[in-house]
């Protein structure tokens, strides 16, 4: 894994709302990424990913946008170890400049073959707090390419991108820019990548994937994080249920079973 990102990566992140670092993780540590997943993913769908879905009739347009499967690190302690490493922890910190960081959520995103586009949409509208630094990194599973639905970006959109909107993953591609028609002068961005690649982008930058248009599955591992001390904004999200009747708008989001702290710079 590498250690450390440099001030021209680190700046390129802010001007473009994502950073690309391919060769990310060596052979052995792909491969222990690679296994860690598949496992955690067949224990919580109950078999191999692929013969299942997450999303209710196989054969529905999102089924076919991607197998979801989210906190994965609640029932499998090596996903834990993996999402919630402290060195990811640091770094992820580092580019957006927090003291500390709290996880959102981690996820395994899993395009099957021949899947449908992952329409552009926003992440930290549908969240629970609003921040301009929310940041989730994308771990490259398998090669991303153009052929089976490597990410897109819209640069510089986490600049001007609001919180009080989020558009479906449905099935127009491009609902986001009824929004945002300013942004569609902006050329999009492709990040194809080698497995073992990771990706970071701000939770307001538009992103999106291709379709899928290889017989391969396309598995990736994510972790979405905010800020320490980021606050409720009314929204449940993935907020269990007495948690979120708990919360008042503005209440520190501080829970550390639900958003465990994964880094801080006082723990240097």
């Amino acid at each position: 894994m590498i250690n450390e990102l440099t001030a021209t990566q680190i700046e390129s992140y802010h001007e473009h709302g994502f950073l690309v670092v391919e060769g990310f993780f060596d052979d052995v540590e792909l491969e222990m990424w690679r296994q860690c997943v598949d496992a955690a993913v067949a224990d919580r769908l109950g078999g191999s990913v692929e013969h299942l879905t997450n999303q209710g009739d196989p054969q529905a347009f999102y089924a076919r946008v991607f197998t979801q499967c989210l906190r994965l690190a609640d029932t499998n302690d090596a996903v834990r170890g993996l999402v919630y490493d402290p060195r990811l922890g640091k770094l992820t910190s580092d580019l957006i400049g927090a003291e500390g960081i709290r996880v959102w959520h981690d996820q395994a995103l899993i395009k099957p073959p021949h899947g449908n586009p992952t329409a552009w949409h926003l992440d930290v509208p549908y969240w629970s707090f609003d921040s301009r630094d929310a940041i989730s990194f994308w771990v490259a599973l398998d090669d991303a390419t153009l052929e089976n639905g490597c990410m897109w970006y819209i640069p510089g959109s986490h600049k001007t991108a609001r919180f009080d909107n989020s558009v479906g993953i449905g099935h127009n591609v491009g609902e986001l820019f009824n929004l945002y028609p300013e942004w569609r002068d902006i050329d999009p961005v492709p990040v194809p990548c080698p497995a073992g690649s990771i990706v970071w982008h701000n939770g307001l930058c538009a992103h999106g994937a291709g379709a899928n248009m290889t017989n391969k599955y396309r598995r990736a591992m994510t972790c979405a994080f905010m800020p320490d001390g980021s606050c409720f904004n009314g929204k449940r999200n993935i907020l269990p249920q007495d948690l979120f009747e708990s919360l008042e708008i503005g209440d520190l989001l501080g829970n550390d079973e639900q958003n465990p702290l994964v880094w801080h710079n006082s723990w240097q």
